[in-house]
């Protein structure tokens, strides 16, 4: 159904268009069309419904004038986001210096947009309290960075129905919302080729079974450049431990495969190397996943800093958009790093 002005032309559809179609108040279609809490499910459906049919579409510039109106004047802090630590002890998140570019990054967005980034930490709060905390300040959104390799606290107590959440890094994998995290596949597509770009010919890459589908998969297909005879297995770790206890498995991928450059996240690489009687880079060079928290100075910046804005930005959307609990489909925001070089991987002669 078109609305037309009285010379006939088509004119924007308006929230009071549909309000008078249904016989409710304008307030109640605002409210509906962004699912507020105080207006039933299915009085949202019928609005929502309603307006399609209408051929309803937001005016932008209303839409940020009244975003606007509703931070008072300026652009001060009207609200503040949750980010829950899930990490035991808590100070450990941010000893990370990935991590704490997460909350940098987070925090100056946040701050932009007229948000607080408060950190909860989730050892110190019962999930119950901590849920009843947040409803009470009226934080309803929240940000959930990386977990603790099995050592973190899990989020299986938390009801996350009444809130919009956004996960960084691919962990916490049981909470299936929305996530923002580095494009480690094509990262390592990225570093492959640079590192074929400065001469080295056999290229091996070692890292853990559960990447496979990321950076695995990066590695594989971006050897398919290169001749059959120089296309390595890669040299995977079925799970998490000490390094001494792969060690031997490593000194029989070299002496089978002969690498002369290895892409890796494992920072013991380099030492584990030398122990095994080889030189860095002389004998074999190494560039790293990310050069943020290892000593390999070669690699991919994974800009971490837009890894926190990008969640920000994503969740403050979810927010506008009235979206809370666990989305219908999944939305994946992948950030693409970027080539460092560094005197690991120098250009072989």
């Amino acid at each position: 159904m078109n609305q037309h002005s009285e010379n006939g032309t088509r004119r924007r559809v308006t929230q009071a268009d549909i309000a008078k179609a249904l016989g409710v108040s304008v307030m109640t279609v605002s409210m509906a069309m962004r699912n507020k809490s105080t207006v039933s499910k299915e009085t949202c459906m019928r609005v929502q419904r309603k307006a399609e049919e209408l051929g309803y579409r937001p005016d932008p510039q209303l839409s940020a004038l009244n975003r606007y109106r509703t931070n008072s004047d300026g652009q001060p802090v009207h609200s503040a986001l949750a980010w829950l630590n899930t990490w035991d002890p808590p100070e450990k998140l941010r000893s990370f210096h990935v991590f704490d570019l997460y909350w940098k990054g987070a925090q100056k967005t946040a701050q932009n947009h007229g948000y607080n980034l408060e950190q909860f930490r989730v050892k110190d709060i019962p999930l119950q309290r901590l849920q009843q905390i947040l409803i009470t300040r009226n934080i309803r959104g929240i940000l959930v960075p990386p977990n603790q390799n099995h050592a973190g606290i899990n989020l299986d107590g938390f009801d996350f129905s009444e809130f919009a959440a956004v996960r960084l890094g691919r962990s916490h994998q049981k909470l299936n919302f929305n996530f923002v995290t580095t494009a480690q596949m094509q990262n390592t597509i990225l570093a492959f080729n640079k590192i074929h770009e400065k001469g080295y010919q056999r290229i091996g890459f070692a890292g853990m079974y559960m990447d496979g589908q990321t950076m695995g998969a990066g590695f594989l297909w971006a050897q398919q450049q290169v001749p059959q005879n120089r296309r390595l297995p890669p040299f995977l770790v079925k799970r998490i431990g000490p390094s001494s206890s792969w060690k031997n498995d490593l000194k029989i991928w070299l002496d089978n495969y002969r690498p002369d450059a290895i892409l890796t996240y494992f920072a013991v690489i380099p030492e584990m190397l030398n122990e095994l009687g080889y030189r860095v880079p002389e004998d074999i060079a190494v560039a790293a996943t990310s050069v943020i928290d290892t000593a390999i100075d070669a690699g991919i910046d994974e800009n971490a800093v837009e890894i926190g804005r990008a969640g920000v930005l994503a969740l403050t959307s979810l927010l506008n958009d009235g979206q809370r609990g666990i989305p219908e489909v999944l939305h994946e925001h992948l950030i693409e790093g970027r080539w460092v070089d560094g005197s690991m991987l120098p250009e072989k002669r």
